[in-house]
């Protein structure tokens, strides 16, 4: 018995079927219903298959590999041909199916008399033979019922003939195909007492054979019969000698139980629970199926008994709670499933309520140990909304917070029954349990709620630590609330808008201040507890404070509240009831309970006094805002060349006293941060009030950058010259912390889940008039009063689209509702478009795609034609994405782009005439809602819509901010929404007190180093909107604000502190050119990132119905676009790919990695991506990549490579490919990078061997003159051609998740992200010019300063204008670039030295011809390729750093730790075998090259994806490698596609080193069979 079926199994361990990623198409998994071959034995001895748990379905497996492998090279190109061809082969085999169904009757009839006449042995063994043959290769159409019915007699009396043990075997073994070829036989098998005979049978065991099969048939027949087994006795007789059996027949024993326990009887005798001590013993099996299967028994069994206590304490005899908390114990959630482990947590709610032996256990194996590593790993997006049910338990934060509630009894009175009383009677007799208990939760706790987690979660989070800080003793108590910060924690509570928290908060304030008052209450004055808790009851002082309060009712449809399958709302009150109420509750809290709770406790813990302000306020806090009362002075002091010393000594100087007291010895609580105004003051002096203004122009004068600039060096000097403290105490990292504490007590954006929405299709009039699939908006439109241009709208009321834009709603209504009085009478708005030539009939993407190009396309228009048809379409796709859901009606709704993309649409790259002034921001930054292109203007309840939002937006955000009471999601949708609407003025008059600022005059220096400095981008910044959430008069767009500053000043630390260098060298403050050189030590970027705003929009995109349609708040979009920096890299990865490819590409991006060789993932289906394969030939990379991108460009699935005359296809060889098509692009000879000084030439002379070309600060564009176009256009439009492909292949790399090895410089990630060079970004890809630029600079603002200041306009100034001691006329620099003698800079100057009148212009034309006019071109053209995969606008809320990341993956150095915890190790090895320990180390010593090929020969590519090694997909296996040979004779091997090592057991680390490295270099350039 044991060796049956051995060899095939361990075939399948060798070459697992999640690993045979190399081969062309993988097995084809067979229907249930289809004819299934099965391999049948003829001896009675043998069992068909060899693993037990498998259905026949499956049993097509067994079939040889050759056979597979014939069908697999006939298959293949399956994915690029039409299904059409897939057709004829389904009629044929139907057709043979009908003719094969015919026959199987007519066997099947003679078979059945045979059986009954009664041969003999003989006979009936030949019959029953012939039975299971027929039935192998039968389907359901071969049967009827009647022959069913009349075969399961015969079967149940042969199967208990017990003098012929072949005869009871196929016997059996007929009784399972029948099942699994007609599943309603089980039926009459029950009928016919089938089962009984069965578990005889499996009692008796006297035949190993015949008790396996016994198992498979009563686990067919337990499927669709589970109460008759039940009551058979199936149960124990399935489980009686399970331990006898191999694990595949074990798991068919457990099997068997499952089916039986999900339809146990509510009623009746339980015999089951004699099964209990054998399923907790099985609960420690080291096979991760059985143990799932056993717990899915327990937990049925559980839900059985709950309902009555004895049973409860029957369960918990059998050591049931010891054995689930040590499956819980031995980190199980990374063995066993989620919704399992969710199964075992509901598994002891249920017997601690119901029992008190499972809570005094619960208790006494220290549960709360286990429970705090599940929330101390809590991830956000299992908390989207409860309670999800998974199998009947809910999810796992809900099931955790449910058992801790059940720990915590709380009595009501007479209510309480006898079990809690003994709990309570036990918590206090045991109070280091208890306190032990709360050590572990409490600070767990309270990071859950200040996380971000959703409403329901909090609720939970509270109402335990309520309950904690009610059962503790006051000293127990005080020793708890040291472990977390409880007065600023509730005071952050205080912030939210239910009231249900608010209660929780007040209970949890009034018995900490009852217990340990004289502790407290000092705390919260200066946490400002008391001051929210005064406003809860005085409104009015709401207005007075920074910090939000708010009293009111949360709406319903907050993420949290769920009712599952219901529509009413279920209150948060009856959330952890452990039985579900069956009608709608009302609430247990009114308005009136939170006022009396918040008055009691004013009037009995807090001294009267402290209601006057001054008297309340802590010294701190005064100290504070005086501070920050001197800092707005500031603001209003007039400021010219003469003050502007004091001016910034002063600013200086009150910038070092707040830094002094935010980071003094007494530590500034957060309220005392917020409410001191310190935060309003800085960004206000900082933005020079311009970050309050709307729409800042900066036409014509440098003196407000000239101000920003200022003050920025003195902020950039003061937080960034400290070179003898740690990075991390930096005055900019202590101000970033505070700003983060701020923001997290403040926020409250709302994570709006889609379960509100019915599943229904719908009309939508308005826009398009057509078919959705959700529920639409009953809108009634009406002209405004007083407005007498327009008509009022015909319709009553309309079914608008939810989720359409309201560009696209007043499209809709503008024809309906206009009319213009002419000459010629009234003409309706249709008229008039066909009279005039309007110039919003282009798209925007269109309109800015065609200026933005222009140049670049005129200058290819004669050799590259086909360049504009590119552009061309790819506008006409950018204008089509814009409708797309009218073209895609009857699909699956991809992303709308107008909404999370809405700020790349909106986003324009920067031109020679806006270089200096903007750079791209938010979708929001210019967007007015009285857009110039608007023609109406529509209001709701008041309030004028914001155009960038579509409608479900608007209303959902003026839903949040109201104060109303509860709304169902029914009413939101059953409800008539009444939108007024006006015509929009035609002319944008601003409001001149929004522009009007104080006139400074500066000196030509000062104006000089402004316009060096870059102070655009900053500039930028204070017309750009955040998010339409928020008032700008909110504390949270402060502080929101005040972050995007920081990191935008941190960003540009090295700029700006450059900057200050230059002005001191001027000023004579320094005469040393050598201290021009900086050293910045900036912050990290991690420290601008939010958790708790990151935790929310991870939580929103797991909302695949908001992703498809567009339905995310506004504040996930406006926030992503414009302020990345608060998101973490791996949320905003997620985003960009939903955003940019939709939510079907970014889910299963990572999953096509994985699946990259398998068939299931080759053909087009619903749930996958469809892929082209392309044939490459290596010595041709680079023309391979040009044919494959003008087919294959525009294609929305995967490319695949194989290479020419070699058998590997998959992932491995298609990431080579990307690895060998950049390092082409790095080669010498191309004309495409500096430091390629070769001329240019045609592609027809390109060597075929070229050295790479090498330099340590990475690529930057190669400065063409564009003028050479009229000697070298030929020449120099094979390099545009050849950077356009270069943009479609890096586009292609991060749509497929491939990665590059190719090192840009930091400048040119920024030119692809839009950004704006400068003087000072030279340096980071030329650093010797740059340096030379730099001081060429300042010699030029010295020059300036001492002419302005001896007031001489033809003063002598040679002396002045040397250069390290040496006169620049010495120097015999001409007008050419450096380094490019054939780049004239200027035809007037050709002729000219460089000397000391043209040093500015020489210096102004060299940065322009190495940043700006020299490379247009080439950038142009890099985004025009980009462009043609997907908008390049997408990657903007990334860094440079980032975007490198994102495109090349990662470099870093493995630590032991981590090879151990990310490679699998499987199929004869384990970490710990000698071969696996000697292999880690030889990767540890690798040097960096070696490293680099060793992962190439195993993966495909010479660096890891993003997130490093425990990002790669699928996991890095390593398997022992098996040889009839010696084995050190033997090399290792790979399958680069499913990143697989088989690796001999070498003699020793010596010789297993020396084989590896010979493996590496000699296994690459090629992808053959190993």
């Amino acid at each position: 018995m044991g060796s049956r079926g051995q060899k095939r199994t361990e075939t399948a361990d060798e070459l697992p079927a999640d690993k045979r990623a190399c081969s062309s198409l993988e097995f084809r998994p067979s229907s249930s219903n289809c004819s299934s071959i099965r391999t049948h034995l003829n001896s009675p001895n043998s069992i068909p298959d060899a693993d037990m748990e498998t259905s026949s379905s499956t049993s097509a497996s067994s079939r040889s590999d050759g056979e597979h492998e014939k069908e697999d090279e006939s298959t293949y190109g399956s994915c690029d041909s039409d299904d059409a061809e897939q057709q004829p082969r389904h009629h044929i085999l139907r057709d043979y199916q009908r003719r094969r169904s015919s026959s199987d009757h007519g066997k099947l009839n003679t078979i059945l008399s045979n059986l009954n006449e009664g041969n003999g042995g003989s006979g009936q063994l030949a019959a029953l033979t012939e039975l299971c043959e027929v039935l192998s290769f039968c389907n359901e159409d071969s049967l009827s019922s009647l022959m069913a019915d009349s075969l399961s007699p015969v079967l149940v009396k042969l199967a208990k003939n017990e003098s012929n043990a072949n005869i009871m075997l196929l016997a059996i073994r007929g009784m399972t195909y029948l099942c699994d070829v007609y599943p309603r036989s089980s039926g009459f098998l029950v009928r016919h007492d089938a089962v009984p005979a069965l578990c005889e049978r499996l009692l008796a065991i006297e035949y190993v054979d015949v008790a396996e099969q016994c198992l498979q048939a009563l686990e067919k027949i337990s499927r669709d019969q589970p109460v008759a087994c039940l009551q058979a006795g199936a149960i124990m007789a399935a489980l009686n000698f399970i331990d006898f059996f191999s694990i595949s027949v074990q798991r068919v024993a457990l099997a068997t139980v499952v089916n039986i326990c999900k339809k146990l009887p509510l009623e009746g005798p339980a015999p089951f629970v004699e099964a209990v001590p054998k399923l907790c013993d099985l609960l420690q099996h080291e096979d991760q199926q059985l143990v799932e299967s056993v717990a899915t028994c327990l937990i049925k069994i559980s839900e059985r008994m709950c309902q009555s206590s004895e049973l409860m304490e029957e369960l918990c005899k059998h050591e049931l709670i010891n054995q689930v908390t040590l499956v819980m114990k031995s980190n199980s959630r990374t063995t066993i499933s989620q919704p399992i482990y969710n199964g075992l947590i509901g598994l002891l709610v249920k017997l601690s309520s119901g029992s008190f032996v499972a809570f005094r256990s619960l208790y006494e194996l220290n549960i709360s140990n286990i429970l705090k590593d599940v929330l101390s790993t809590y991830d956000l997006s299992h908390g989207i909304s409860p309670p999800d049910l998974v199998d009947g338990n809910c999810n796992q934060v809900h099931e955790v917070l449910k058992l801790l509630n059940e720990l915590l009894p709380a009595s009501t009175g007479d209510q309480a029954n006898q079990v809690v009383l003994d709990k309570e009677s036990f918590l206090a007799d045991h109070h280091d349990l208890l306190q032990r208990f709360g050590m572990d939760l409490f600070p767990v706790l309270v990071q859950v709620v200040n996380s971000g987690a959703n409403i329901y979660v909090c609720y939970g989070c509270l109402s335990v630590i309520s309950k904690l800080v009610v059962l503790s003793k006051p000293d127990m108590l005080g020793e708890l609330l040291k472990t977390a910060n409880i007065p600023s924690f509730l005071a952050g509570v205080f912030t939210r808008k239910d009231h249900h928290l608010l209660m929780l908060a007040l209970q949890i304030a009034e018995i900490i201040l009852k217990k340990l008052s004289d502790v407290f209450l000092s705390s919260f004055i200066k946490e400002g507890v008391f001051y929210v808790i005064d406003a809860l009851l005085m409104p009015e002082k709401c207005s007075q404070l920074m910090l939000p309060v708010f009293g009111g009712i949360q709406p319903s449809f907050d993420s949290s509240q769920k009712s599952s399958a219901r529509e009413f709302q279920r209150c948060l009150c009856y959330a952890f009831d452990m039985v579900p109420s069956s009608s709608v509750s009302s609430c247990k809290i009114d308005k009136d309970t939170v006022c009396n709770l918040a008055k009691h406790i004013k009037t009995n813990y807090f001294a009267p006094e402290l209601v006057e302000s001054e008297k309340g306020m802590t010294d701190v806090l005064q100290n504070l805002r005086t501070l920050s009362a001197a800092l707005s002075s500031l603001i209003n002091m007039p400021v010219d060349d003469g003050t502007t010393v004091q001016h910034e000594e002063k600013f200086y100087s009150i910038l070092h006293q707040i830094m002094l007291k935010l980071n003094g010895r007494e530590p500034v609580s957060t309220f005392e941060f917020i409410e001191s105004g310190i935060v309003k003051s800085l960004m206000h002096y900082l933005s020079d009030g311009m970050h309050m203004r709307g729409n800042v122009e900066f036409t014509g004068s440098y003196d407000h950058l000239v101000v920003l600039g200022k003050r920025f060096e003195v902020f950039t000097k003061l937080f960034f010259s400290y070179s003898d403290i740690l990075v991390e105490d930096l005055p900019l990292s202590i101000l970033i912390q505070k700003l983060q504490s701020g923001l997290s007590t403040l926020e409250n954006f709302p994570v709006i889940p889609s379960h509100g929405f019915k599943q229904r299709n719908s009309f939508a009039t308005v826009p398009n008039g057509r078919c959705v699939m959700y529920p639409c908006f009953r809108v009634r439109f009406v002209r405004a009063e007083g407005e007498n241009c327009l008509s009022d709208c015909a319709e009553d009321v309309l079914a608008v689209d939810p989720f359409s834009p309201l560009d696209a709603i007043e499209g809709y209504l503008w024809p309906k509702v206009f009319t213009e009085r002419t000459e010629y009478g009234e003409l309706d708005a249709e008229e008039l478009e066909q009279r005039e030539v309007l110039p919003n009939l282009l798209p925007s993407n269109a309109n800015s795609t065609q200026a933005k190009s222009s140049g670049f396309i005129d200058s290819m228009s004669i050799d590259l034609p086909e360049m504009q048809e590119d552009e061309a379409n790819f506008s006409q796709i950018a204008s089509e994405q814009v409708h797309f859901r009218e073209l895609n009606s009857g699909e699956t709704m991809s992303l709308d782009e107008t909404n999370m993309g809405s700020a790349g649409k909106e986003q324009e790259f920067p031109t020679e005439s806006t270089k200096n002034m903007r750079t791209p921001c938010s979708a929001s930054g210019d967007n007015d809602i009285k857009d110039s292109s608007a023609r109406l203007l529509l209001y709701l309840e008041g309030h004028q819509l914001d155009r960038t939002l579509t409608l479900y937006q608007v209303i959902l955000q003026q839903l949040l901010n109201s104060e109303k009471e509860f709304m169902t999601w029914a009413k939101l949708w059953s409800r008539v929404y009444m939108i007024t609407y006006k015509r929009a003025l035609e002319s944008n008059q601003d409001d001149p007190q929004e522009h009007t600022y104080q006139e400074r005059k500066f000196s030509v220096s000062d104006q000089k180093i402004a316009s060096i400095q870059n102070m655009g981008y900053f500039a930028s910044m204070f017309a750009c909107k955040l998010t339409s959430d928020l008032d700008k008069s909110s504390p949270i767009y402060d502080i929101l604000f005040l972050l995007k500053l920081l990191e935008g000043i941190n960003k540009y630390s090295f700029h700006l502190m450059s900057c200050e260098r230059v002005r001191a060298f001027a000023e004579g403050r320094n005469d040393n050119l050598d201290n021009l050189k900086v050293m910045v030590r900036s912050v990290s970027q991690n420290e601008f990132v939010s958790s708790r705003l990151t935790g929310k929009l991870e939580q929103q995109m797991q909302d695949a119905f908001t992703l498809s349609t567009g339905g995310m708040p506004s504040w996930c979009n406006g926030l992503v676009s414009s302020c990345p920096f608060l998101f973490s890299f791996e949320a905003r990865c997620k985003y960009f790919r939903l955003a940019a490819f939709g939510p079907r590409r970014g889910q299963l991006n990572a999953i096509s990695r994985s699946n990259s060789g398998t068939s299931s993932d080759r053909q087009t289906t619903s749930g996958g991506l469809p892929r082209k394969k392309f044939l490459v030939s290596r010595d041709q990379i680079l023309d391979s990549a040009t044919r494959m991108m003008d087919l294959h460009a525009r294609h929305k699935g995967l490319l695949e490579v194989e290479y020419n005359e070699e058998v590997g296809t998959g992932l491995g060889p298609t990431l080579e490919f990307y690895t060998l098509v950049s390092h082409e692009f790095q080669k010498f000879g191309l004309g495409m990078w500096r430091g390629d000084h070769c001329s240019f030439i045609t592609s027809t002379t390109l060597p075929t061997e070229s050295v790479i070309l090498r330099n340590s600060s990475g690529l930057f564009p190669r400065p063409c003159s564009p003028k050479s176009d009229a000697n070298n256009g030929i020449q120099f439009s094979q390099v545009l051609k050849k950077f356009v492909l270069l943009g479609q292949i890096v586009a292609k790399a991060i749509q497929d998740g491939r990665v590059l090895d190719v090192s840009f410089s930091k400048a040119f990630y920024k030119l692809i992200l839009g950004q704006d060079l400068s003087l000072y970004d030279i340096q980071s890809f030329d650093p010797e010019l740059g340096r030379t630029l730099l001081e060429f600079q300042a010699i030029i603002v010295n020059q300036k300063r001492h002419q302005e200041s001896i007031c001489v306009e033809n003063a002598a100034l040679k002396q002045d204008l040397c250069f390290r001691n040496t006169r620049i006329e010495d120097l015999y620099l001409d007008f050419t670039l450096p380094g490019y003698p054939d780049y004239v800079l200027s035809s007037e100057c050709n002729l000219k030295m460089v000397n000391s009148a043209n040093l500015e212009e020489y210096v102004e034309l060299v940065v322009d011809a190495t940043i700006h006019s020299g490379i247009a071109r080439q950038v142009e053209a890099f985004k025009s390729g980009f462009n043609q995969i997907f908008s390049i606008s997408h990657l903007h809320i990334f860094t440079e750093e980032e975007l490198e990341r994102l495109l090349c993956g990662e470099c870093d150095i493995w630590a032991f730790n981590e090879l151990l915890e990310h490679i699998k190790f499987d199929h004869g090895y384990t970490a710990s075998s000698p071969p696996i320990v000697n292999l880690l180390e030889i990767i540890q010593e690798f040097e960096y090259s070696q490293r680099r090929a060793f992962l190439q020969f195993v993966t495909g590519a010479p660096r890891l994806p993003p997130g490093g090694l425990a990002s790669l997909i699928p996991k890095l296996t390593i398997v022992r490698k098996h040889s009839s040979n010696c084995a050190d004779t033997e090399l290792p091997s790979v399958m680069t596609c499913a990143n697989y090592l088989k690796l001999p057991p070498y003699s020793s680390k010596e010789k297993m080193k020396e084989k590896l490295l010979y493996a590496i270099s000699e296994g690459q350039g090629s992808f053959h069979l190993s």
